[in-house]
């Protein structure tokens, strides 16, 4: 009988040193995994220091930036378009673009939250050939207008109470918008429109969007025209200097002032994609040539 217990406690014992082991292993193991992805944030970070170290200390952009020249940065912008790094098992893919070929979607509404009519306009038209419904801009618009006298026209905040209504701040924000749009008119065609090369997201309203890097779509909502024109503009990549070199006719020139525009915008957007085994991290960011700063963060780990 005293052996029969004896041998109880110790199944027992074992089994409790067994199962503590067990615990400790993956303490251990969550440990190391918390320390890996400390470690993976930590070269994340290292990397966009040297990348904005390396953009800072550029002379290249140093130049550029005093000259004010299209052509340098013409120049500068098809060197450096791809860089592809690996060092030690950590893969980056560094690119570099204009910063302003996008329509910033906030400057609809001015820096009072006045709407900006004449592009709501012009964005509804370029919308409904996609037969999207106006009922979007509207969503946009209350997102943009964080003013709490303001009456919103859309229950999204009903919804989604805790959204961010300042501004429309990132392409995830604006996935909200379009998620609350398509369940509530049931309507997914905006899966149709290329919101990457159509859309810029910034505070800041008082930007122009630079006519020698503006893309297809940007073409195609200033104007309204068609794809092949849209295409022709896009493809003068860095070749304009004035109005008259963009060949447009009466009615384009006219939709065209609707919009901030410029020949020249020293404003990079450059976008950091880190790999290391199964870990991932994308950092996008816009840098001022002039001031040498970075602006517009945003990190996706």
């Amino acid at each position: 009988m005293k052996k029969g217990i004896a041998l109880l406690i110790t199944v027992l014992f074992v089994m409790a040193i067994t199962v503590a082991i067990g615990v400790g292993l993956r303490q251990v193991k969550e440990a190391s995994w918390h320390m890996e992805n400390e470690n993976f944030m930590l070269q994340a970070s290292t990397v966009l220091d040297d990348v904005l170290n390396i953009l800072q200390s550029s002379k290249e952009l140093e130049q550029l930036a005093q000259n004010k020249s299209s052509a340098e940065l013409f120049t500068f912008l098809s060197s450096v378009s791809f860089i592809p790094l690996e060092s030690s098992g950590l893969k980056m893919d560094i690119k570099i673009s204009s910063a302003r070929s996008n329509f910033n979607v906030n400057s609809l509404v001015d820096a009072d939250n006045i709407i900006n009519t004449d592009r709501v306009n012009i964005l509804n038209e370029y919308l409904s050939k996609y037969k999207v419904n106006i009922g979007y801009v509207d969503i946009l618009l209350d997102v943009m207008r964080g003013d709490e006298n303001i009456t919103y026209n859309r229950a999204i905040f009903d919804e989604k109470p805790y959204l961010f209504r300042d501004y429309v701040a990132s392409e995830k924000h604006l996935n909200e918008v379009d998620d609350f749009y398509m369940k509530t008119y049931h309507n997914n065609n905006l899966k149709r429109i290329d919101f990457a090369n159509l859309f810029y997201f910034s505070k800041n309203k008082n930007i122009a969007i630079d006519l020698n890097y503006a893309t297809m779509e940007v073409w195609k909502m200033m104007l309204g025209c068609d794809k092949k024109k849209a295409t022709q503009l896009a493809s003068g990549y860095g070749g304009y200097s004035s109005l008259e070199d963009l060949s447009l006719n009466g009615e384009e020139k006219l939709a065209l002032a609707k919009f901030q525009t410029s020949y020249f915008e020293p404003y990079l957007d450059v976008v950091i994609d880190i790999t290391q085994n199964y870990k991932n991290a994308k950092i996008r960011f816009e840098y001022d040539i002039q001031t040498k700063k970075g602006s517009n963060f945003v990190y996706e780990i």
